[in-house]
């Protein structure tokens, strides 16, 4: 464990009342001077150098204990076996007490957290996810057949598509497009909730008195108005559906079920809109981050897409497109969804925003003391990388005896906090890349170097990039054209 402090590394001993700061190195103890500062940590830009510094990197500073976690082993040990000290959420002022994000995401470990749980495991287990099969196949023949009219607006298509599926599940809405209100809400939620998120944002998360500021206070208005916009974000929508309930218009959605389930009390309500909205949020920009990272992948790799193309032809055929029941049947497609998965997670720990815990209790790990209320991220780049030649794209990794950690298992959460509509999320992305691969074939733009590039965002995707992308056969096109007619969604 490497030990950076904001000032100074001090020798101590650890009494009943007093911790030992140490850092250590192949079986000897080791004091290290400065190297650096925890008021670094809060803003640097690239955290994947923390990969190269240790299995645990440990920073204190500014009166904050952090945690960096960098494999999957000590991943498991920690969060997994110990859920009980490493399921609690760190507690952010800006974001979760002032804007009222501390719902289920944010929310402290605890029975009010099970009780949310309850209700996002009960509409989003692998046997109550397959009821959207169907509206997820619609809405991705609908996203082919808008690639196959304008393949050069393919980014804008992923992300409405992926917009769609969430919302048309969540609340039974289609959106025409990227300006519908809801989309336009949700898009600036998420925005908001990843830049409060990052350290140093508000001063009040360091300093926790500050939030009585008066309002006038330039960052209490800027928290004001975030607060409206994510209220609208999570509240408008559940009500226009409890008012379609009433009226009788209301459209099979998570939403309707959860009202016409016919408890009003006030405290379960709450609980629902807030399951909802969470489903919504989280499940837009990481499904679309993963189709664009997918599409970038193929124009790379031709050969990957094209061994992926020939099972497609194999198992499915050419007459039908494929369906989320043909997944067990195409295994080298799964291998090539987790290759983009690991390849690049959309929640990376140098975005800054993989969504740490806290300690519950004083813990020791092997030789090492983690004091309460220490945050600890899991480094999910670094669990990534954790094969022979990380950095080149090869779906064959999962396919052998010695297959890595598979990323569903990590890129979605870890331990009792993994994201329950990781189910819901794997039927999305397989509905779509499947789709694709086999309706087109994609390639670098002909006489353009094709450079991989991420942004540093909460959610990291590729850099705006351009790609051919055509049709694969006359057929095809047919085939895209058929499928599209047989959608009933937003007819």
């Amino acid at each position: 464990m490497l030990k950076y402090n904001s000032t100074y590394c001090k020798r101590s001993v650890r009494g009943k009342n007093r911790t030992r700061d140490l850092a250590i190195s192949q079986n000897r103890t080791e004091y290290f001077p400065r190297t650096v500062r925890y008021v670094d940590y809060l803003f640097t830009p690239n955290w994947i150098e923390f990969q190269a510094k240790g299995d645990l990197v440990y920073l204190h500073g500014l009166g904050n204990s952090v945690l960096i976690v960098n494999s999957l082993s000590s991943v498991q040990e920690l969060f997994e076996k110990r859920w009980n000290i490493y399921s609690h959420r760190p507690i952010f002022t800006a974001v979760g007490e002032l804007m009222g994000v501390d719902q289920v995401a944010l929310m402290p470990y605890g029975e009010e957290w099970r009780e949310h749980r309850k209700i996002t495991y009960a509409a989003l287990n692998p046997r109550a996810v397959k009821a959207w099969h169907r509206a997820q196949e619609d809405l991705a023949a609908i996203m082919i057949k808008d690639i196959l009219e304008r393949s050069d607006e393919f980014s804008r298509h992923i992300r409405l598509t992926a917009s769609r599926i969430v919302l048309y599940i969540g609340y039974g809405v289609f959106a025409s497009d990227m300006e519908d209100p809801y989309i336009e809400d949700n898009e600036e939620t998420m925005d908001i909730i990843g830049r409060a998120m990052t350290p140093g944002a508000f001063l009040c998360d360091l300093i926790s008195i500050l939030k009585y500021s008066p309002s006038w206070v330039p960052f209490q208005r800027q928290i004001k108005k975030s607060k409206e916009v994510i209220d609208r974000t999570v509240y408008q929508p559940y009500i226009d559906v409890k008012d379609q309930v009433e009226r009788g218009t209301a459209s099979p959605s998570l939403a309707t079920n959860l009202i016409t389930a016919g408890d009003s009390d006030p405290e379960i309500e709450h609980r629902n809109t807030w399951a909802v909205s969470s489903l919504y949020g989280a499940g837009t920009k990481t499904t679309a981050s993963t189709v664009h990272t997918f599409v970038l992948a193929m124009a790379l790799n031709p050969a990957v897409q094209k061994q992926a193309q020939s099972e497609i032809d194999n198992v499915v055929g050419t007459n039908r497109m494929p369906t989320i029941s043909d997944m067990p049947n195409l295994p080298y497609v799964r291998a090539l969804i987790k290759e983009t998965l690991r390849w690049h997670p959309t929640r990376i720990i140098q975005s800054k925003i993989t969504i740490p815990r806290r300690t519950a209790q004083d813990d020791s790990y092997g030789n090492y003391f983690i004091p309460k209320n220490t945050i600890v991220f899991p480094n999910i780049w670094a669990i990534s990388r954790e094969t022979p030649d990380p950095e080149n794209f090869d779906p064959d990794r999962f396919l052998g005896s010695d297959a890595p950690a598979d990323p569903f298992n990590y890129a979605f959460g870890v331990g009792r906090r993994i994201c329950t509509g990781v189910y819901l999320a794997e039927n999305s992305v397989f509905a779509m890349i499947s789709g694709i691969l086999a309706s087109f074939d994609i390639a670098p733009v002909a006489g353009m170097t094709l450079v991989p590039k991420f942004t540093q965002k909460h959610v990291s995707s590729p850099e705006p990039f351009e790609c051919s992308i055509t049709s694969r056969s006359s057929g095809r096109v047919e085939l895209i054209a058929r499928r599209a007619t047989e959608v009933i969604i937003g007819t």
